[in-house]
This record gives C-alpha cells, structure tokens and sequence, in this order.
C-alpha cells in the first residue's frame, strides 16, 4: 500500500494575524486535507521530537539529535552534546540569541581556542562543519536543554538548561561568553561591522548506543537538513525538496518534511511565508491531493507543527469523496 506522510512545520500562525496573514491566499487541496481526514490534536512535539517519533528513536522530553549530527557529519561514536555558535546580544532585561555565519577558518580557530581553556575538563570540542559544533564528554551531564530552532530570535534567559547538572553548564555558558568576547577574531569581526560568534548554544546530547534510528521509509524529500541526516545515517534515499511534487511509483513509503515556512518566519517575513505557502498549494498540496482521490497513493498522513500542538490528519482514498466534511479556511486553526 503506497502511502506519502507530509510534515509541515509553521503552517498554523498565532490568532492575532492569523487571519490577516492568510487573507487573499487561495488554498483549496490544502485546506481539504485539513477539514475531511481524521485529524486529532496530540501533545506539544517540536520537529526534532516529531523526526526521532518516525525514525523510532527513544525521545522523551528532549529529542537526542547530537548523536545522529554527529554521525552525519562523520564523527566517531560517542556521548556528544550539540554547541552551536550563535550571537547573544543584551536589549534591555533580555538576552536575545542570532544565528550567525562562520567560516569553516573561523570554526576550527575559536574551537581550538575552547579546547585550550577547557583541557583536562572531560569535554573537547569539533566543528566538523562551520554551522554544527559539538562538544563529545565523558558522560552525559544530567539536565534538559532545548533545541536551537526553538531559541532563535528569542531571550535566553528562559530556556538555559535545567536539571541536576544545569549549574555547571550555566557556568560554562558564562565562561565560555567571556572567552569568546575577548577573542581576536571576534575583534576583527567587530572592527568590519559582523556579528560576533560570542557564544554557543548546548542542546541535543546522547550517546551513540542509546540512539539507533530505524529505516522506515523508502525515501525521504526535504529542505530540512536534521531529515536529511535521519535518512543518511538508515540509509534511506534523501533528495532535496522537489519544485513539484511527482508520484514515484518505485517508492511506497515516501517522507516529505517541509520547512519553508519555518525559514521564513525566523526571518520575520511574512511576505515571504504566503508566497512559500501559495506555491506549495499549487506545485505540492494539489498534486498529492489529486493522487489521493485517484488512488495512485493509497493513503496520507498530513503532520502540522506550531505552538504547543501536533495535529496530525490521515486520509484515504475516500475522505476525499467526503463532501459533507466542509474545508474550514486555514485562520480557523490559528493559535491561541
């Protein structure tokens, strides 16, 4: 039975403009996706979450993505904990974090800088790739940490890290911020007018052997590198996010993971997120909801992430007959 399961990060927008937001936009397969499966709302689950959900990795409150990361990004086995660089900047009583851009020069010179400071710690410190640094420890610190998606753009302060062991890696955060501010190649990016990379944010830890994701798709479509990862390390075929969505008949279990309108609205531009979601519509929503109706794929299941909910939607070949369920206009599931 061919089936196509469609993760939509960010499509539901807060009540306050959700409507406005979506006024003028023409949405009709997407939103009968919506209105005539069998839908139910579930617990709070953020992507992360969700991807280790479908891949049958053990998750409970913190998704342990580093493992999986790191693995992508060929590191050994190991207990590893994400550190990624970022920006903190201090607005009034908030401590707000950015990404930031870094050469792949820039990396390996402020990491070898932490391992320096930080030698006989039982933590050392890689940037296999600009973007991704990793710390991998001795043993796992006991405490919560919270994803960087979930941080981007927001105050810090709220979400550091909690549990038994958070006082020695709010410490860290601290020394590590001092360390970074005097760096010389953060004055040099000061003095050319470029956010420093005064920081790192800590999230995902696990080790390898308590994370063995399984493969159970056939292919996996994504503009989100954490699917990207999931299918490269089950081996799972991954192809980019595809212009226009085709039926594959090769492949009976197909993941489509699309993060378009995350990227958008982290940038805080909406123009942006009702111009992804109206080519969606067109170039992806109508072709899955036409090859629904004529059973070329025998079911879908629809995931939609945002605020503290997961509606999740499956459909048949013939929901999508069932008339007498009215398509509600996407404001309707705004958030509160």
């Amino acid at each position: 039975m061919r089936s196509v399961h469609l993760v939509i990060p960010d499509l539901f927008l807060p009540k306050d403009f959700a409507a406005e937001a979506s006024r003028g936009l023409s949405l009709p397969a997407l939103q009968k996706m919506l209105g005539r499966g069998h839908g139910e709302l579930l617990e709070s689950a953020l992507l992360e979450n969700l991807l280790c959900e479908l891949f049958g990795v053990p998750c409970a409150a913190e998704a342990p993505i580093a493992p999986v990361s790191a693995a992508f990004d060929g590191l050994a086995a190991g207990c590893w904990l994400r550190a990624d660089p970022v920006n903190l900047t201090l607005q009034r009583d908030r401590l707000l974090l950015a990404g930031v851009q870094v050469s792949s020069d820039e990396a390996a010179a402020l990491c070898a800088s932490l391992n320096a400071h930080f030698a006989g710690q039982g933590m050392e410190f890689f940037a296999p790739h600009p973007q991704r640094w990793y710390v991998r420890l001795d043993a796992l610190p006991r405490m919560t940490t919270t994803p960087l998606s979930q941080v981007i753009g927001g105050d810090v302060r709220k979400v550091l890290p909690s549990g038994a062991d958070a006082s020695r890696w709010h410490q860290l955060f601290n020394e590590i911020q001092m360390l970074l501010h005097a760096h010389p190649l953060n004055e040099a990016r000061e003095a050319r007018g470029e956010a420093t990379i005064n920081s790192v944010w800590f999230w995902g830890a696990s080790c390898g052997e308590d994370t063995s994701p399984q493969k159970n798709y056939d292919v996996v479509y994504s503009n989100d590198v954490l699917a990207e990862m999931f299918a490269s390390v089950t081996g799972v075929p991954f192809l980019s996010w595809p212009e226009q969505w085709r039926d594959e008949a090769k492949h009976d279990k197909q993941l489509l993971v699309w993060a378009g309108l995350r990227s958008a609205l982290q940038r805080g531009d909406l123009a942006a997120w009702r111009t992804a979601l109206q080519d969606f519509e067109i170039n992806h929503a109508q072709p899955l909801w036409q090859a629904l109706r004529t059973g070329k794929i025998a079911q879908l299941q629809l995931d939609v992430l945002g605020g503290d909910s997961l509606r999740r939607v499956r459909l048949t070949r013939g929901d999508t007959w069932a008339f007498w369920r009215r398509a509600k206009r996407l404001a309707a599931y705004s958030l509160v």
